[in-house]
């Protein structure tokens, strides 16, 4: 799989062309669009395509920059920055639904329109007059409930609705994980026969997430699966599993679908994963961007779907929803 020193390496080529379009001024025929992501992941690479393509479309300018690491000390300076450029419109996923609220609103004050992707701020229900974090005009992205949901039924199946299990999560606060997380445990409570043990939180940190696997098989070594809410999650979960010798007796979902995962599904590593469809979130974004900057009214939110891989379909029509760098 790709590790995250190639990735940040890939990113500063992209980081440097989103920087030779800094100065780029305004123009009504060709608005001009931020799109800040959250960190350095084939996930948002396939987001920024898919936001190529609208941009193409729409004959819209469109800026890029993506922070290494998932936090607001990396986010938040490059949002100001963009803030300083003054593009018509920011696409951002925050990377905090709280602390990311205050910030946002300095670009509205600027007088720059706002869409969240992938991630949103408040509780996501955006231009409803109620609250303090409603005002971005639009949410684009998958329901993360919802594909917490699928992961607990796909991972349910696959033990024979019996036996312990658990979430490995990034860290609490961030509201596509906490999401995902959510639905995974209201799912469950439809399997009475399935133990959720305490999530366990690893900061992004794939190294971590493996060591919890293997703490968690020190006291409870009847481990039935394990959940791996967003990418380095579910690397390191599959990892820790993989090195306890327990590849195939302890399941594993995870979300996301990175590159490699064909073949760590292949190989039994991984035994499902939930593909999200990044490059529709870019491309609704550039899309929505684009009319909101022409005046015309856009939909609060756009949802995006899922898609399970597993050895059925991964060699098939499953494939094209692997994320690339």
């Amino acid at each position: 799989m790709t590790t995250r020193r190639t990735l940040i390496k890939l990113s500063v080529a992209t980081l440097a062309a989103g920087l030779l379009a800094a100065h780029a001024f305004a123009d009504a025929n060709k608005p001009v669009i931020a799109l800040l992501p959250g960190v350095v992941d084939p996930f948002y690479f396939t987001m920024h395509r898919g936001a190529e393509k609208a941009a193409k479309e729409e004959g819209v300018e469109l800026l890029f920059q993506v922070p290494k690491s998932w936090n607001t000390t990396e986010q938040v300076p490059i949002l100001k920055a963009f803030i300083a450029k003054k593009p018509d419109v920011l696409l951002i996923s925050p990377v905090d639904k709280q602390q990311l609220v205050q910030p946002l609103k300095e670009a509205v004050d600027a007088g720059i329109k706002v869409i969240t992707v992938d991630t949103y701020i408040g509780d996501g229900k955006y231009q409803t007059g109620k609250g303090d974090a409603d005002f971005p005009l639009s949410y684009i992205a998958s329901d993360n409930t919802e594909g917490g949901r699928i992961a607990a039924r796909a991972l349910a199946k696959a033990i024979g609705d019996k036996g312990e299990v658990y979430c490995e999560d990034n860290k609490p606060g961030i509201s596509s994980t906490d999401a995902r997380v959510d639905g995974f445990l209201e799912e469950m409570k439809k399997h009475p026969n399935i133990k959720v043990l305490d999530t366990q939180y690893n900061e992004d940190d794939a190294n971590k997430a493996a060591a919890h696997i293997a703490a968690i098989l020190a006291r409870n070594p009847n481990l039935a699966g394990v959940f791996g809410a967003n990418t380095f999650s579910g690397k390191g979960a599959a990892e820790g599993v993989k090195k306890a010798g327990k590849t195939g007796k302890v399941k594993v979902v995870v979300f996301d679908a990175v590159p490699g995962i064909d073949q760590d599904i292949k190989s039994g590593l991984v035994d499902i994963a939930i593909a999200q469809k990044p490059a529709e979130m870019g491309y609704y974004g550039v899309k929505y961007g684009a009319d909101a900057a022409r005046g015309k009214k856009i939909p609060a939110q756009k949802g995006t779907g899922f898609v399970v891989l597993d050895k059925s379909n991964i060699d098939g029509d499953g494939k094209q929803y692997i994320y690339s760098n």
